[in-house]
Formats: structure tokens, sequence, C-alpha cells
């Protein structure tokens, strides 16, 4: 996807809290390109997450739900907490303060591969009262392993309303590069049905609808970096 596929959500940090944008400075992932979407944390006392949704005319929003898939990294930064990059999938809004499915990197040390129902303020906080996890990888990483994790968010809405939830990764990116995956999935994160009952999460599934993106939370942190690259949206029809 293009860069004029994409615009900021609304209420984001600042330029002088988060520095982001496209760089050749971080090494992209096997198959990537010249460049990646990189964050970097500046000011230390910000509290909050800058993102950007798909606004192709077919996408604000979906109505049936819809794929995201994505290479994200926790870059060597000051400290190892403070700070989580995701992909969103069925937005309720293009704010910060909406709620979203947002499957990333773990705000924790070490950290796993979670999918939570949160604000996109939040980030992947588990620690957050404010973010519901579904899923968790059972594997761990720690950010001097330098991975990049090429995941994927597949959101259905059911006929009867449910909506079911499911992630892959690329396991191998040496290999299968992102140009080329080999989808599998994740060990720890089986299919999620958020309920139209508000039984398994305590609130309604995102639908009918749904926005569709990429993004960084940060919490009173300076130099947390983050990246991420090969960003692909589906629409289910």
């Amino acid at each position: 996807m293009g860069q004029n596929d994409w615009t900021d959500l609304t209420t984001i940090l600042s330029a002088a809290a988060v520095a982001r944008g496209v760089t050749a400075g971080i090494t992209p992932p096997n198959g990537g390109g010249s460049f990646v979407f990189g964050y970097n944390s500046l000011d230390g006392t910000s509290i909050g997450a800058v993102g950007k949704y798909c606004s192709l005319a077919n996408f604000i929003p979906t109505a049936a739900g819809g794929s995201i898939r994505g290479a994200l990294k926790r870059l060597s930064s000051t400290a190892n907490t403070g700070f989580s990059p995701f992909l969103i999938g069925c937005a309720a809004g293009v704010t910060v303060n909406d709620t979203a499915y947002l499957l990333g990197l773990q705000d924790e040390d070490p950290y796993k591969i979670v999918l939570v129902k949160s604000t996109i303020i939040s980030g992947v906080n588990t620690d957050d009262s404010a973010v519901t996890t579904l899923r968790s990888s059972s594997s761990e990483y720690q950010i001097s392993d330098d991975l990049w994790h090429h995941i994927r968010l597949d959101v259905i809405v059911q006929d009867n309303g449910d909506v079911l939830l499911s992630v892959f990764e690329n396991a191998d990116l040496v290999t299968n590069d992102v140009t080329a995956p080999v989808w599998t999935a994740v060990a720890g994160m089986t299919d999620y049905i958020d309920d139209r009952l508000q039984i398994n999460t305590g609130s309604a599934p995102l639908t009918p609808g749904g926005y569709w993106g990429f993004g960084y939370a940060v919490s009173e942190a300076i130099n947390r970096r983050a990246a991420v690259d090969a960003i692909e949206v589906y629409r289910a029809t």
C-alpha cells in the first residue's frame, strides 16, 4: 500500500513528543524495501499514541470485517518497557480514544505477541485496566533478539453478530520473506470469539464496520523505539 492510502488518526501525540516517519536508518525485514516506518519517543513525559488508518474509500469503514498483516519490531531503547507497536483491526473510529482489536508486541520485558481489545491510546499494555487481553503467544522474546515479527489479524463478522478473531504469523522470515509469507497459527493464540452477548469480553463486538491501521503507544518514556513495515489490509465482502 502507498503513502496516500493512510491518514493520521486524530488526537495523536505531537511530533515533539514522538518522532515518526519513514527512514532508511532501520534495517528492514527480509524482503522489505529501502525504508520502514519508525517511532522514537522524545520528551519522556507524554502518555498517548500515534497511528494511521487506511483511508481508501472501501475501508472507511469496512462492513464485514477483514484482515491486516504487517511486520513489527521493538527496537533497542533506553529501557525495554513503556512502549508498544501494534496493528489496528476493526477500530470503532479514527481517534486514539476509540476501541479496537490490537495485535502487537507487548509492553513487557520479555515480551509476547498479544491480541487485546483496547482503546488505541492504551496500546498493548496488558497491565492497563482499560486493556482486555484476549490471547498471548506461548513464546517470549527479548529486544536483544533483534527480531521482526510478521503477523496477521483476521476479524470476521459472523452471521449471528459474533466476531471471530484469528491470529497468524510468518514465523520463518529467513525462508519466507514479507513478500511471500507462509502463515501458521501462533502457539498459544487459538481463535477467539467476541460474542454478541458480551460474555467473553464484557463489551459488544466491534461491529458493524471498522477501521484498520497501525500505531505505537508510549507512557512517560524517552527514546523508546519501534518500527513497522509491509502493512497490508484486506476487507471481507
